[in-house]
C-alpha cells in the first residue's frame, strides 16, 4: 500500500511553530497566509478549541465560515473531536450563504419578509427575468446576460441605483433598469435569490446599526477559510460583523484564487491591511502533502505571477520522482497512455485506484478518458455529474414543498399546477396570471378570489379551486402533525408514481425516478430526526433543503476504490498520491478565452492548484493534435511547461527520442525544439 501524506493524520498536539503562533494569537485581526497542504484546516479547528478552552469565549459566540458544505462538515467534525459535546454546543460552522440565511431568518420582520420565504435558484431567477422581459421579446442570450449582470452586481455590492449610474453599454443599462423590478418582484413573491443571502444582511446591517450591534454581540469571534475566494459583498459582511475591534482570523492563499468568474477578489487579502491597520500576518509554508520536487515545480511556476505576499512552500517528505511530461499523438492516445500508466503504476506501487486522479481544464475532456477507462475495466468516479436536485422529479416535489410553506412562490405554483396533469392548460394559467397581476397578489391567492370566476370557465375554475383547497389541506396537515407524513400524503394524493410511469420512457426509468423521490423523503425524515433540527417545522426544513439544492450541485460521493476524474476547479482542497494533469496545451491550459482576455495569471494559478494536488507523483500530458469542432488540429504546448524546472522533468512520447543530456536542456530552448517536433 502506497504511503499517504495527509496532514490530518498528524497528532493533534503536533503543531509546527508557525501553526502554534497562528492558533494562539488573539490580540488583533490575523491573516494566516496558508500555502497548499500547509494544514490550514488544522489551524482553524485548533484555534476554535483554543478560543473556547483557553480564552473563555463561549462556543455560541464563535462562527467559522467557508465556501462549501463539504468543507464546513469536515471542519465541524474535526472541532467535535477536539471538544466535548457540551463545550461545542452552539458553535456555528457553516458556509457564507448558510450564515446569511440564518441572519435573514432571524430578522424576517425587520427585513419585511414573511415566514416560509423561498430561495430562488438560477432556474427560478431566469424564469422571473424571462417574465419581466416578455414584452421585449428577448432571447435566451439576453436573459442570461441580464441574469449575469444582476448576479455580478449583487456580488460586488452594487445597488440598482448604482448599477444604473455606472452602466456603460445598452445591455448593461437595460439590465440595470430591470434590476430594481427584479428585486421588487422577488419581495412580492416573498422570495430571495442565492446572492441575496449575503447582500440582504449587509444592506440590513448598514441601514440598522442597532441590528448590527446585536449580531456583533452574538458573534464575538469570526474565522474565515479560503478568504481569497470572497467577493466584495462577503468582504463587507465580514467587516461589519467583526467591527472596529477586528475579532477575526482569516486563512487564505492568493496563489490559489481561481474563482474570479464568480466574483472572487484575491485583492481582498490586501484590503485587510488597509481596513485593519493592526493586522498580523503569519505564513504557513511547510507543506505536509507533496514531495519536494513537486513543490519546487509549483513554486517556480507561480513565481511568474505578481504576489500580494511572498512565500515558498517546502517539505520534509523527500525530493521524490521526476515529473513525467507525456506527449501523445492525439487525445485518444493521451487517454490510452494515462490508463496504461494507472494499470502499470498500480501494480508497481501496490496502490489503490482511489490513489489516482485525472484533472483537466474543461468537463468536455472527460469523455474520452471515461470511454478508455471503461474499456480497460478501470473503475472511476466522475465529479461534477448531474446533481440530485437537478432531476425533474426532485424539482417537482421540492416545488410542492416550497409552495406549502410559501404560498406566494409563483415559480413553484407554475411548476406544479399541472404536474401531474389537471387539465389546467396554458390559456387558463395565462388568465389566472393576468388577474393576479391586476389584483397585485400571487397566483395561489388569486385562485380563491370570487372575481376570478368572471375570467375563467366553470370547469377550469372548479379544477383550480380543487387544487388550491387541497394544497391548503395538505399544508394544515404538515403544520399540525408530522411534516414527513404530510409530504408522503402529498405524493400519494397526486398519484405521482403513476405519473412517472406515464411520463417516463420505460418502467425502469420510472422506478429510478421514483427512487429519487423516496430518497428526498428519506432525507427529510433524517433531517427531522436530527437533534440539531429539533423543533424545526416544515418551513425551516424546506429552507435548508432549498439551500442545499443550490450549494450541492456537484456529486460529492467518495466513489469507493475508483480513479477520481474532475476539473481543476473542482479539485481545489483535495489531494491524491498520484495525479495526471491532462491537456497541458495552449487554448486548453491556459484556456483560449483567458488568452483572449489577457487573464493568464488566473490560469497559472489553476495550473498551480493542479500541481499541488499531487502527493507522490505528478504526470503532465499533452497531445500533438486534438479534434476541435470535428477537425483534427495541431496543438501548441502550454507556455506553463517552459516555466517549470527543466531538470525535474522527464519527457516521454512522440518525438522524444533524444540522448539523456539533450533531454536535460533547460527552459525555452527545449520547449521550442518540442514544438518543432510536434509539428512534424
Amino acid at each position: 500500500m502506497a504511503p499517504r501524506f495527509i496532514e490530518s493524520l498528524l497528532p493533534v498536539s503536533n503543531l509546527n511553530p508557525r501553526q502554534r503562533e497562528a492558533v494562539r494569537y488573539i490580540d488583533g485581526p490575523l491573516l494566516v497566509l496558508a500555502g497548499a497542504g500547509s494544514g490550514k484546516t488544522r489551524v482553524i479547528t485548533q484555534k476554535i478549541a483554543y478560543l473556547i478552552q483557553s480564552c473563555g469565549i463561549s462556543a455560541q459566540h464563535i462562527a467559522a465560515v467557508t465556501f462549501t458544505n463539504k468543507a464546513a462538515r469536515e471542519m465541524k467534525e474535526r472541532v467535535g473531536q477536539l471538544l466535548g459535546s457540551s463545550e461545542g454546543r452552539g458553535l456555528r460552522v457553516s458556509t457564507f450563504h448558510t450564515l446569511g440565511l440564518d441572519i435573514i431568518r432571524r430578522e424576517l420582520a425587520t427585513l419585511g419578509y414573511k415566514a416560509g420565504f423561498s430561495i430562488f435558484d438560477a432556474a427560478d431567477s431566469n424564469a422571473l427575468i424571462r417574465e419581466l422581459l416578455r414584452k421585449e421579446a428577448a432571447g435566451e442570450e439576453m436573459e442570461r446576460e441580464v441574469q449575469r449582470h444582476i448576479s455580478g452586481w449583487k456580488n460586488h455590492f452594487i445597488t440598482p441605483a448604482q448599477a444604473l449610474a455606472t452602466a456603460e453599454d445598452p445591455l448593461a443599462h437595460a439590465a440595470a433598469i430591470l434590476y430594481e423590478g427584479y428585486n421588487r418582484h422577488l419581495k412580492a413573491y416573498n422570495a430571495v435569490d442565492f446572492d441575496d443571502l449575503i447582500m440582504l444582511p449587509v444592506l440590513l446591517f448598514e441601514a440598522r446599526p442597532e441590528v448590527l450591534a446585536r449580531w456583533q454581540q452574538r458573534l464575538r469571534y469570526l474565522l474565515v477559510d479560503e478568504y481569497q475566494d470572497t467577493n466584495a459583498t462577503q468582504y463587507r459582511l465580514v467587516q461589519l460583523l467583526v467591527g472596529l475591534e477586528g475579532r477575526l482570523t482569516v486563512v487564505g492563499d492568493d496563489d490559489q484564487s481561481i474563482y474570479a468568474w464568480r466574483g472572487a477578489q484575491p485583492e481582498n487579502l490586501a484590503l485587510l491591511k488597509q481596513d485593519f491597520p493592526g493586522l498580523r500576518v503569519i505564513k504557513l509554508e511547510q507543506n505536509y502533502r507533496s514531495m519536494g520536487r513537486i513543490l519546487k515545480a509549483a513554486n517556480q511556476l507561480i513565481d511568474h505571477n505578481p504576489h500580494l505576499f511572498d512565500k515558498k512552500l517546502w517539505s520534509e517528505l523527500g525530493y521524490g520522482d521526476p515529473i513525467r511530461v507525456v506527449v501523445a499523438a492525439d487525445e485518444q492516445d493521451e487517454a490510452l497512455k494515462v490508463a496504461s500508466s494507472i494499470i502499470h503504476h498500480r501494480l508497481q506501487q501496490q496502490a489503490d485506484y482511489r490513489d489516482f486522479a485525472i484533472l483537466y481544464r474543461g468537463n468536455h475532456q472527460s469523455r474520452l478518458f471515461e470511454k478508455v477507462l471503461r474499456e480497460q475495466r478501470i473503475p472511476y468516479t466522475l465529479s461534477g455529474g448531474t446533481s440530485f436536485f437537478s432531476h425533474t422529479e426532485v424539482k417537482d416535489i421540492m416545488a410542492y414543498l416550497r409552495l406549502l410553506v410559501n404560498p406566494d412562490d409563483d415559480s413553484a405554483f407554475l411548476r406544479v399546477v399541472n404536474t401531474p396533469r389537471r387539465e389546467l392548460g396554458a390559456a387558463t394559467i395565462e388568465k389566472l396570471g393576468s388577474y393576479a397581476t391586476m389584483r397585485g397578489i400571487g397566483l395561489f391567492a388569486a385562485s380563491f378570489e370570487v372575481g376570478l370566476r368572471q375570467h375563467l370557465g366553470a370547469r377550469a375554475m372548479q379544477r383550480l379551486s380543487h387544487f388550491a383547497e387541497w394544497l391548503v389541506e395538505i399544508g394544515d396537515r404538515a403544520r399540525r402533525g408530522d411534516p414527513v407524513a404530510a409530504a408522503r400524503d402529498l405524493i400519494r394524493d397526486i398519484d405521482y408514481h403513476s405519473w412517472l410511469n406515464e411520463s417516463s420512457n420505460d418502467l425502469k426509468q420510472a422506478e429510478r425516478r421514483m427512487a429519487n423521490v423516496e430518497e428526498l423523503l428519506a432525507w427529510l425524515a433524517r433531517m427531522a430526526a436530527d437533534e440539531e433540527n429539533a423543533g424545526l417545522g416544515l418551513t425551516e426544513m424546506v429552507a435548508k433543503m432549498s439551500l442545499m439544492d443550490i450549494l450541492e450541485r456537484q456529486n460529492e460521493e467518495e466513489g469507493g476504490d475508483s480513479v477520481r476524474m474532475m476539473t481543476l476547479h473542482a479539485s481545489k482542497g483535495l489531494e491524491f498520491p498520484h495525479v495526471f494533469l491532462a491537456g497541458m496545451e495552449e487554448e486548453l491550459l491556459p484556456h483560449r478565452v483567458s488568452i483572449e482576455e489577457d487573464n493568464i495569471e488566473e490560469e497559472r494559478r489553476l495550473a498551480y492548484v493542479g500541481i499541488t494536488r499531487a502527493q507522490r507523483t505528478l504526470t503532465i500530458t499533452l497531445a500533438a493534435r486534438r479534434r476541435r469542432a470535428g477537425e483534427l488540429v495541431r496543438c501548441e504546448p502550454s507556455r506553463f511547461l517552459a516555466e517549470l524546472p527543466e531538470d525535474d522533468l522527464s519527457w516521454e512520447g512522440k518525438g522524444i527520442e533524444l540522448p539523456a543530456e539533450e533531454r536535460q536542456q533547460r527552459g525555452r530552448a527545449h520547449l521550442a525544439n518540442l514544438k518543432g517536433m510536434l509539428g512534424a
